[in-house]
């Protein structure tokens, strides 16, 4: 008589094995309805999985997490087959749910067309209304081999053949249509209300550019219409945000192909790049930091050392001089040992805050560089405090004030934070993880923060918390990190001199605040469409006259802005202004100072908003009490 937990608490018994179903339905005929699969223990199932022993269960419905990826699952198994009715000669082979959605490769003699889609997904919207059951069954290793060459499917036998032969292979069927796959998936296909295939790309078999190149499609689903609609109006407004349309619009920088993943910034772009950084730079100062500067090339040794070499090395770019190797750094934690190392510590000395905006290069995969967001050349807000383990804590809290504060001023409040323990391959003692992992947790709380749990996913040297910003379209980015290292201050020979006299090797916590400033400044222009706040504008105002009549009043203006610290241009050409205007407007200045004979006489100018607005006639000391007080806000405005 198996006893079923449920999340809240409560408990069910019944007298024989029940499915995940049959208790959905006993909690009430709505969730036997929503019911998509269940969580028994930590693993996802059916919802026609047997429960014959007592279990704690959570239905799932499409309002959790695990039940989109089950929609997602199923809806990539729904597209097949309705691929297969379309054109039975094609072969499918793999089909994972990704990010917001799901592909499936498929082998065909011919490319599949933009009308292909739209009749693979109008068949995939018959297949789902006529609500096919779907079901798991079992073969043998062999059998399930024979079953799949007999269907035509000499992908699938080739997968399946890579399997142990003692392991039992799972099918999902719907319909006349089966599928090898874990699962879990839908009951039925009735379930799969909301989706739409989005595009081709071609992908090689197994990855290997020495197989055959495949079709791939993509799709995303959801659990109704509505998520959809949110969600491909969200691809509409990423579309129009696209950062590199503002890198080229704004003139703020360019890549090309001669540097691949590498940015040529421009004036605007880099006045840009540097407000940024100085700001960090003065945050850190203020938080105790030093700042350093490493080399940007190591030679071999040390990466080998550290780890990196063994564990990194496809990422590094190498280099080689008087039968030396070398590699240019992928990050400056190794360095940062070395300036730890140069010289003795005491326990006293600790905690040591070591900041440097240090130029790293990573050799990503060509196909994976994305404008700002994925570059091989990129600087991080790095930094790594040398501690001892009591120090841990208090140090953590007070890196997660000083990113609370950073994110503020640059308008991001909706922060979603994720605590990572210790994975099953790590370094250190047990009791040092607990302890370590005792003071994230006990920061979070005291702090009185709301974080989620990622058990598991630590760096193997130590667990870490992940800070990402919800951006005004709703995307999720992961920016800021805080990681606790027991391995390289180990490996790199660091040490202090405790109390006691005897030498201790620090705790080396890693952290960020804004990743790197590339990526950050890619984050910025689409969060704000461009539109950058005042304090962050590479241009704040641009003055200009009507006339020549008025240019050195202009020039005298612009001087006068420009001793105050704003960031002044101007506009001395023999156009019409309504001209100027427009063009200026364009470019997301946030102000127009306009003179003409009036202004000048009066010793005021005509301010106008980037919305637009007409602000009047101001005097220029107001005008510079304006600046003053959008620069003192920053983006709380």
């Amino acid at each position: 008589m198996p006893v079923i937990t449920l999340p809240d608490g409560s408990q069910r018994q019944f007298d024989h094995a029940v499915t995940v179903a049959d208790v959905a339905a006993d909690i009430g005929p709505g969730l036997a309805k929503a019911a998509l699969a269940g969580r028994v223990g930590d693993t996802v199932v059916d919802t026609s999985y047997l429960i014959s022993d007592d279990a704690d269960l959570a239905i799932i419905t499409a309002r959790d997490d695990d039940g989109l990826d089950v929609i997602r699952h199923s809806t990539a198994h729904l597209m097949a087959q309705a691929v297969k009715q379309l054109f039975p000669s094609a072969q499918i082979t793999i089909g994972p749910v990704i990010e917001n959605g799901f592909f499936y490769d498929f082998s065909y003699e011919r490319g599949f067309t933009p009308e292909d889609l739209s009749a693979i997904e109008t068949s995939m919207g018959e297949l789902a209304k006529a609500d096919l059951q779907v079901s798991r069954s079992e073969l043998s290793r062999d059998d399930a081999v024979a079953y799949f060459k007999d269907q035509g499917e000499h992908y699938k036998a080739e997968i399946i053949e890579s399997i142990p032969a003692e392991e039992a292979i799972g099918l999902y069927g719907q319909g006349d249509w089966k599928d090898l796959c874990r699962g879990p998936h839908v009951p039925s296909t009735g379930h799969l209300k909301a989706f739409k295939l989005m595009k081709l790309a071609g992908a090689y078999w197994r990855g290997d550019s020495d197989n055959e190149m495949l079709q791939r499609i993509y799709g995303t689903a959801w659990g109704d219409k509505k998520a959809l609609k949110a969600y491909l109006h969200r691809l509409e407004e990423a579309e129009k945000r696209d950062h590199r349309k503002f890198g080229t619009a704004l003139d703020l920088f360019h890549l090309q192909p001669e540097a691949p993943g590498m940015v040529f910034w421009h004036d605007k772009g880099w006045r840009l790049y540097l407000v940024i950084e100085n700001y960090v730079r003065e945050k850190l100062s203020n938080g105790g930091y030093q700042e350093v500067r490493t080399p940007q090339i190591l030679d071999r040794s040390l990466w080998e050392k550290s780890g990196h070499w063994g564990k990194y090395d496809e990422n590094m770019f190498t280099t080689g001089s008087e039968k030396r190797d070398y590699a240019i750094k992928p990050m400056n934690c190794p360095g940062h040992v070395q300036i730890y190392n140069h010289g003795l510590h005491s326990y006293k000395d600790l905690p040591i805050r070591m900041a440097e905006f240090g130029s790293c290069h990573r050799n990503e995969a060509s196909g994976t560089l994305h404008g700002l967001m994925r570059v091989r050349n990129f600087v991080q807000d790095d930094a790594h405090i040398f501690c001892t383990e009591d120090q841990i804590q208090e140090e953590v809290a007070r890196f997660i004030e000083l990113l609370k504060d950073v994110y503020a001023d640059f308008g991001f409040t909706d922060i979603i934070i994720n605590l990572s323990t210790r994975p099953e391959q790590r370094v250190g003692a047990d009791a040092l993880w607990d302890k370590a992992e005792a003071a994230l947790e006990s920061v979070l709380n005291t702090l009185g923060l709301d974080w989620t749990l990622q058990a598991g996913e630590g760096a193997f040297y130590g667990p870490k918390i992940d800070f990402s910003l919800k951006d005004s379209i709703g995307r999720v980015w992961q920016l800021g990190t805080m990681q606790l290292d027991f391995s390289m201050p180990d490996r790199l020979d660091a040490q202090y001199v405790d109390r006691d006299g005897v030498k201790r090797t620090p705790v080396m916590l890693h952290r960020a605040i804004l990743g790197s400033l590339e990526r950050f400044i890619g984050v910025l222009l689409e969060h704000y469409a461009g539109i950058l706040p005042f304090w962050l504008s590479p241009v704040q105002c641009v003055v200009m006259g009507i006339t020549h009549r008025q240019d050195e009043y202009v020039k005298k203006i612009a001087e006068t802005l420009k001793k105050q610290g704003f960031r002044v241009d101007l506009d001395l050409r023999n156009e019409k202004i309504g001209l100027k205007i427009r063009q200026h407007s364009v470019q997301k200045i946030p102000y127009l100072l306009v003179v003409g004979d009036r202004e000048m006489e009066n010793g005021t100018v005509a301010l106008r908003a980037q919305n637009g607005d007409d602000l009047g006639s101001q005097s220029v000391e107001a005008v510079t009490e304006l600046f003053a007080d959008l620069v003192a806000k920053r983006s709380r405005v």
